[in-house]
């Protein structure tokens, strides 16, 4: 901002100073001479792809378990009605239920997120990884957003809608993290003084990693899984602190799940109180495999990732459409959601009618057919003594179709034509269903998907194999996880602990790195492409091959924005309201210093705590540390959502935007700054590894001595 040096100034300087000032103070290229780099997000400085504003710098599992118990709840005395209905021969008045209860359920889900949070939408890990990668999206860990993707969560999973609820609740658990670390939420009066400790931009970043891993232990009671989850996808940095406090959280997490399921299992939670989170030990048979059977899990594992990368690329067509119709009117979103919530009870209700049923087995373990809500034998409209395969899978929550397809000794459960169409219908609804205007995650629909998927192979295998079609049950969930997801180790984990069998580990491995090294030839994974779509602008881990013939200074644009080191205030106030920044550098010139030099780096929101104190000064002097007598140190502490100061608000005087503040005292005097011949891939990982908002490119200065004096700052963090 070269308005903020006088002229006279300027010419006191002599040639080099002059030299010094224009290298502090100008674009290192001129925004005319430079092509627009447009082949990737990291190399676009300043494009406007959202609304969405870079960050500064920066209860789960009873959440889990009370989500759980409704879904469990809400969704058994749907589906007992309806089948009390079916064996008084009431079809018509049955089918009439399912349906207005589906689509009431739906409708609810719908309004709420349409109408109070918009940002509870979907499944929330891709935000939350944008978020942790440095963006903030509007409203995205709110008081708010947080209670609708609660409430939304239990209405969609239990509307029959073919769509998860480990996405919300890694969502939830983030918000609940951020809600915490700030002391709660002061628009609804909701504060706690006692937990404000994490009030800047890292803390609360580190908090929200924690709640996204205790989120993924409450969903699947996952405890390890939860923190390999947060590490391999969701976190962009990582330090053993962070590792140790995941750890810590999720262990707490899952020692409460597991006193709530003991109350539940004493009877203790209702009618239907012993599913949903006790997908735990679904497999637990001794497994025995040989090296003859390596081929067919590879065959798994290779197709198992074609069709991953096809969920994602119809997925991510689908969503772009829904994208189009959304912008439009919010009724047209509800009315999206409604007319899948139809779709989806007409399906549901008619498939079953294809299957023909089946006498029920002799040796079986269980009532059959099963009258009701749990069971792997679903009476449907079979007579007496016979079941139907296909509605045992519809006729349940998705986390009953997991045990049911898990389930060992069950061979000859199921038809060849009831699995094929049961994995068409779970493929095709879980890609229409993910893009309602509701909370709706892909984990549970990618499992039951990938299961069914897997069981139809070891059937069509049979004899040919020693497996038996549970575990290729697992092992397909394996593989179109990581076809669809491309998480290895996490999702390892996260299976081992759901099947509680530690000699599932050699085939799920493997199975996971097939699967995932196939569908990365196709496309990314599917959070990527979401973010990608939503226009988050993500800085990935591994730069980009063109980006090591770049440096920084083929990237930057101006003008430059720059504060001294004593500013006046008026120069502040037309700063903060003609740009949109959130730092901004701060050099000192003469006759403060020898010769132009950067200073270090001041944050957007400490400028605007100044402003709003009004302590300035009537001439342009230093007053170093004394400054920090007339404020508290909980001012410059990072604001909760919703409270951020804005320029606007500040009305000020003409005397008073005629005189002066002193920034020194308030500035980070060790800023992370690279050179401007730096390759923009250096930058890019040194950006993203160190956990950076900020990062200044000084330019290569005659004056030795002013850059050496810069350098000594950045050494002396």
């Amino acid at each position: 901002m070269s308005e903020n040096v006088s002229p006279e100034q300027t010419q006191s300087q002599g040639p080099i100073q002059d030299l010094d000032h224009q290298c502090l103070t100008t674009p290192l290229l001129s925004t005319q001479n430079r092509s627009a780099n447009s082949t990737s997000q990291v190399a676009i400085v300043g494009v406007k792809l959202c609304p969405i504003e870079s960050l500064d710098y920066d209860l789960v599992s009873l959440v889990g378990f009370c989500n759980n118990l409704a879904v469990e709840n809400i969704a058994g005395v749907k589906f007992v009605i309806t089948s009390n209905m079916m064996l008084s021969g009431r079809y018509e008045t049955a089918f009439l239920v399912f349906f207005l209860t589906n689509l009431g359920l739906t409708l609810f889900a719908a309004i709420i997120t349409a109408f109070i949070a918009p940002a509870a939408a979907g499944s929330g890990i891709p935000e939350v990884k944008a978020y942790l990668n440095g963006v903030d999206a509007p409203g995205i860990i709110s008081l708010r957003t947080c209670i609708v993707k609660i409430m939304g969560s239990i209405s969609a999973v239990s509307s029959s809608l073919l769509v998860g609820k480990a996405g919300p609740m890694v969502h939830t658990g983030s918000c609940i993290a951020s809600l915490l670390g700030q002391g709660g939420s002061r628009r609804y009066g909701l504060t706690w003084k006692w937990l404000r400790f994490f009030k800047n931009d890292r803390d609360r970043r580190d908090l929200v990693t924690c709640g996204s891993a205790a989120g993924i232990a409450a969903a699947f009671r996952a405890p390890v899984g939860g923190v390999l989850f947060a590490l391999e996808e969701m976190a962009s940095w990582w330090t053993s602190g962070l590792l140790w406090r995941a750890f810590f959280t999720t262990a707490v997490v899952a020692i409460i799940l597991r006193a709530l399921i003991d109350v539940c299992l004493s009877g203790k939670c209702g009618l239907f109180g012993k599913g949903g989170l006790i997908m735990f030990d679904v497999y637990s048979a001794n497994i025995s495999y040989h090296i003859v059977d390596v081929p067919p899990v590879l065959l798994v594992g290779i197709v198992g990732g074609i069709l991953g990368s096809l969920y994602n690329f119809l997925l991510d067509k689908v969503l772009r459409v829904y994208a189009i119709i959304n912008v439009k009117s919010i009724t047209y979103r509800i009315f999206i959601a409604c007319a899948i919530s139809i779709f989806t009870s007409c399906l549901l209700f008619g498939l079953p009618w294809l299957a023909s049923c089946q006498p029920c087995p002799l040796d079986t373990a269980e009532a059959c057919p099963t009258i009701g809500r749990s069971g792997n034998y679903k009476k449907f409209q079979c007579p007496p003594g016979h079941y139907n395969d296909l509605a045992s899978l519809i006729f349940n929550t998705n986390d009953d179709a997991i045990r049911n397809l898990f389930s060992r000794n069950t061979d000859s459960e199921f038809q060849h034509s009831t699995m094929l169409i049961f994995f068409v219908t779970c493929f095709f609804l879980s890609i229409v269903s993910s893009g309602v205007v509701a909370p709706a995650g892909f984990f549970v629909p990618v499992i039951v998907t990938g299961a069914s998927y897997g069981r139809f192979v070891g059937m069509l295998l049979g004899s040919h194999t020693n497996l038996n079609h549970g575990f290729y049950a697992v092992l397909g969930a394996a593989s179109f996880l990581g076809g669809s997801m491309r998480m290895t180790v996490s999702l390892c984990v996260i299976i081992l602990e759901l099947t509680n069998n530690l000699l599932l580990l050699p085939m799920i491995m493997m199975v996971l790195l097939v699967s995932k090294t196939v569908a990365d030839t196709f496309n990314g994974n599917i959070y990527d492409l979401i973010m990608k779509a939503k226009g988050f602008p993500y800085l990935e881990a591994h730069a980009e091959p063109y980006m090591r013939q770049l440096t920084v200074a083929d990237v930057v644009s101006g003008p430059l924005q720059l504060c001294h080191g004593i500013e006046k205030v008026g120069n502040i106030v037309h700063i903060l309201k003609t740009t949109s920044h959130h730092g901004f550098p701060v050099i000192d010139e003469p006759p403060h210093s020898e010769s132009p030099v950067l200073y270090g780096l001041i944050l957007r929101a400490h400028l605007i705590t100044l402003l709003k104190k009004r302590d300035f000064l009537h001439t342009p002097v230093r007053i170093g540390a004394e400054a920090f007598k007339h404020f508290l140190a909980d001012e410059f502490a990072k604001k909760g959502l919703g409270n951020v100061d804005r320029i606007e608000d500040i009305n000020l005087t003409d005397e008073e935007m005629e005189m002066f503040l002193d920034l020194h005292p308030f500035t980070n005097a060790s800023p992370y700054t690279v050179v401007e011949t730096m390759s923009l891939a250096k930058a890019s990982t040194l950006f993203r590894e160190m956990g950076l908002r900020h990062l200044l490119i000084v330019p290569n200065t005659s004056n030795v001595r002013n850059f050496t004096i810069s350098i000594s700052l950045n050494l002396d963090s």
